[in-house]
């Protein structure tokens, strides 16, 4: 059901759109997190390693359907705010378009550079084949991977946040059992755990994509409907480009420091692919409820009632504080708990190694969830610029300290580049944030 988000109690408005946002990103997560779950716990530590190392890699190809995501997210939201039913369908189609173009020469890149990938970020010889597979049955999937997030983009413009969130709920659940299906009954392995997810993700995709479709086509428009334009494709480029090189660039920092930790040992590599999964569950959560946000503001400057978005911007912090509170209790005084889920009792070095990085990142989920709120407006408002430099402060921050602190302080040094750069880049696009005026889109004063 299509919801227009210029009316009403802002957060009241807000909450009730982002939280199903916000169950959907667990659910979406919960792909990941099984893979890694029915690898160790299944199959061995061994096979944790590889998931969680080929991981890093896939992180390249979810940024750019994240940014598909938010590109068009972005314009169908201001396009469909402002009334402008017929740019809007000519959004929708110029993405799907633009997106296939795209994913095919992701894949091809991916078959051609997977190895490769693989040897550059010094993955040991004893999961190096393990990780090829997996990294090769995600790069098949990837048509499935875009599409699907082109057509939450599109859900969440039109104000839509619950019908992704059945689908989710009820793929991601299928994804664990037939997991251990093909892994415990078929015996096939990690390979087992790569198909599984793909099955799953190919249902989701294709049922979201017909519902879409058949949504947009019942909203009446006065013209017939230009199916791909330059011109919009130039505005969903201008949000949708700075957000894949902000994705792009942390996946790539993100191999690097997989790099300095692989260093450590399959232990270490261990250890972080399994308390990193959960680390992931939180932020990717709190980026799905900046989108939220960022549909929110986008809709409100369409509308131009440009009034909203403060009151927007304090409602979606408070939110993302009241998350915050049982999710940073849970990590520090369960953690091993919950590491478990992805390891034996065994496995204690990477046990302790998992328990470190959540004890240290944990608290200061408070921190970056308020960057991610403020991100959030600037992407709605169209403020790109403000809002790479913020991310790619963090990004040059945690990856230097990274290798600085890795030389005397071990794996610890790295988990502690984490807050140091979310506080820094946090500081900044708070700033920014504060700074916006009329000139760039939106008036927050």
């Amino acid at each position: 059901m299509n919801k227009d988000l210029t009316t009403g109690n802002p957060q009241k408005v807000l909450w009730a759109f982002c939280l199903p946002m916000f169950g959907s990103i667990i659910f979406q997560q919960l792909y990941n997190i099984a893979d890694s779950l029915v690898a160790g716990k299944f199959i061995g530590e061994n096979a944790l390693a590889a998931v969680g190392n080929s991981y890093e890699i896939t992180l390249i190809f979810i940024a750019f359907s994240f940014g598909c995501n938010i590109g068009c997210s972005v314009i169908v939201s201001q396009f469909f705010g402002g009334k402008k039913f017929d740019d809007m369908k000519t959004s929708v189609y110029t993405t799907l378009i633009s997106g296939f173009v795209l994913c095919a020469a992701l894949m091809i890149a991916g078959f051609c550079l997977s190895r490769d990938l693989l040897l550059l970020i010094k993955t040991p010889d004893d999961i190096i084949d393990a990780s090829l597979v997996y990294l090769n049955i995600y790069i098949l999937g990837l048509p499935f991977l875009f599409f699907y997030n082109i057509a939450t983009g599109i859900f969440s413009a039109l104000g839509d946040s619950k019908t992704p969130f059945i689908f989710l709920a009820i793929s991601s659940s299928a994804n664990i059992l037939i997991d251990i299906l093909f892994v415990k009954v078929f015996h096939m392995g990690i390979s087992g755990v790569a198909w599984a997810t793909f099955l799953c993700q190919s249902i989701s995709c294709l049922l979201s994509v017909m519902l879409v479709l058949k949504r947009i086509s019942k909203i009446h428009t006065e013209r017939k409907t230009v199916i791909f334009s330059f011109d919009i494709l130039k505005k969903l480029a201008a949000i949708a480009i700075p957000s894949i090189l902000q994705q792009s660039f942390i996946s790539v920092g993100n191999i690097m420091i997989q790099s300095v930790i692989n260093s450590f040992g399959t232990s270490a590599i261990a250890g972080y692919s399994a308390a990193v999964k959960l680390n992931n569950l939180v932020i990717t959560s709190f980026t799905t409820l900046g989108n939220g946000i960022s549909n929110f503001t986008a809709q409100n400057i369409g509308a131009h009632i440009l009034s909203r978005v403060r009151q927007g911007f304090r409602a979606g912090l408070k939110l993302m504080w009241i998350l915050c509170v049982p999710i940073v209790i849970l990590y520090i005084f369960c953690s091993k708990y919950l590491l478990l889920l992805f390891m034996n009792q065994a496995s204690t070095d990477a046990i302790e190694i998992g328990k470190q990085f959540l004890f240290i990142l944990s608290p200061f989920y408070f921190v970056i969830s308020s960057k991610l709120v403020a991100d959030g407006i600037l992407r709605g408002s169209g403020t790109m610029g403000k809002f790479m430099v913020s991310t790619f402060t963090d990004l040059i921050l945690r990856v230097l300290l990274a290798f600085v602190l890795s030389i005397k302080l071990g794996t610890t040094g790295i988990w502690l580049a984490w807050p140091v750069g979310w506080s820094v880049a946090t500081v900044l696009s708070i700033y920014f944030y504060r700074t916006i005026d009329k000139k760039d889109g939106a008036a927050c004063h």
